[in-house]
């Protein structure tokens, strides 16, 4: 059995956690986005199917090639940001399927339902995604996910010619704790909960 994170811990992953829209001028090393990826792919997904692809954005060249992408009210806080990541996913993540679930035939589930395949995808890279926000703001980087881009453009842009295609954005970096908007209102347990 493992011990419950403090409250210091639990205060850094959600309670204290917010979405981040202006960002230090500080960049974010290479080898913590590869500490980052390393604990997002342990992550559980349904049959290992591990969906999610990421593009990690942290060059001014790389920002420009975003740019015309977005919705106007999230250009400034991307292009100032250290790292954007598109979150994406491949439309044929079963072909990975013999070595990560060599339990089963898992593959043929998939290439004989397009609609099975698209919807395992969506719903396991966007858990994925959210492993990712988790596992930035547990090494020391604030977030700020995002669905205002023309998804369309973003896929030809960066995925032409590919299989993978964008879910949504993530912002990352360390945060401007001053200008931070105060906490929104959430639902409560009764309003958004049912236990049976």
């Amino acid at each position: 059995m493992t011990t419950p994170l403090n409250d210091a811990a639990l205060a850094q992953l959600f309670t204290d956690a917010h979405t981040h829209t202006s960002w230090q001028e500080k960049s974010i090393p290479e080898e913590v986005l590869h500490q980052l990826y390393d604990l997002v792919k342990v992550g559980s997904t349904s049959a290992n199917c591990c969906p999610a692809r990421f593009v990690f954005i942290a060059s001014d060249e790389g920002r420009e090639k975003l740019k015309p992408c977005l919705s106007s009210g999230n250009v400034e806080q991307t292009m100032s940001a250290p790292c954007t990541i598109i979150v994406a996913y491949d439309e044929e993540f079963y072909e990975e399927l013999p070595t990560l679930f060599p339990y089963a035939d898992a593959r043929s589930w998939f290439t004989s339902s397009p609609d099975a395949a698209y919807e395992t995808a969506m719903r396991n890279s966007s858990l994925q995604g959210a492993y990712l926000i988790s596992a930035a703001r547990a090494l020391g980087l604030d977030t700020g996910a995002m669905s205002g881009f023309n998804p369309e453009l973003l896929n030809q842009t960066f995925f032409e010619n590919s299989t993978w295609k964008v879910n949504f954005l993530l912002n990352i970096g360390y945060g401007d704790g001053e200008k931070v908007h105060k906490r929104l209102p959430r639902l409560s347990f009764e309003q958004a909960c049912q236990i049976v």
